[in-house]
């Protein structure tokens, strides 16, 4: 299969703590792990592509970021590894970075490297650099609900261009 889910983790698979340094604050969004499931069972390759500004503004180190994903990845129960690449990118808004959101250089290098289907591929996250990083790479966007930012507040949700779901779950058990 040459289709992928990029997910956001912040407010998409884990509540979204700001600044997040800390495993002990993970907090699993319920149905993470069962929208996880059910799009490896469906043969999707899985990538995450998060923005943590809280690096490049001295808040906590990559080392944290790692953590916390090391401890993500141990509360969704999944096999290992749960993700076939990830990209951290750790600049703050306002400064150079070629992979933070809504970029889309990691998509584009990822399907690329995969051989992945474009048409096949999704970006699903809470916020208009998730959405943003989909479309220009030329993959389809969802927002979930489940993050800070009210997905009817993004201008290509509000244009219906992008669809709405509750959580990543409800999303995943859309995927054939």
């Amino acid at each position: 299969m040459n289709r992928a889910l990029f997910l956001d983790r912040d407010g998409t698979l884990i509540v979204d703590r700001v600044y997040l340094a800390d495993p002990a604050g993970v907090e699993l969004i319920p149905g993470a792990a069962e929208g996880l499931r059910r799009a490896r069972t469906l043969g999707f390759k899985v990538f995450l592509f998060t923005n943590q500004s809280g690096i490049g503004r001295g808040l906590h180190s990559i080392d944290d970021t790692y953590r916390v994903n090391a401890r993500m990845e141990e509360m969704l129960g999944l096999p290992a590894p749960v993700f076939d690449g990830v990209c951290v990118a750790p600049e703050p808004p306002g400064h150079p970075s070629p992979y933070r959101k809504p970029s889309p250089l990691f998509i584009l290098e990822t399907i690329a490297e995969h051989q992945l289907d474009p048409a096949e591929c999704w970006m699903v996250g809470d916020s208009a650099a998730d959405v943003g990083a989909a479309l220009a790479a030329g993959i389809r966007a969802a927002a979930v609900r489940t993050g800070r930012v009210p997905p009817e507040s993004l201008q290509e949700v509000a244009a219906g261009r992008v669809p709405v779901y509750a959580d990543f779950g409800s999303f995943a058990a859309t995927l054939k």
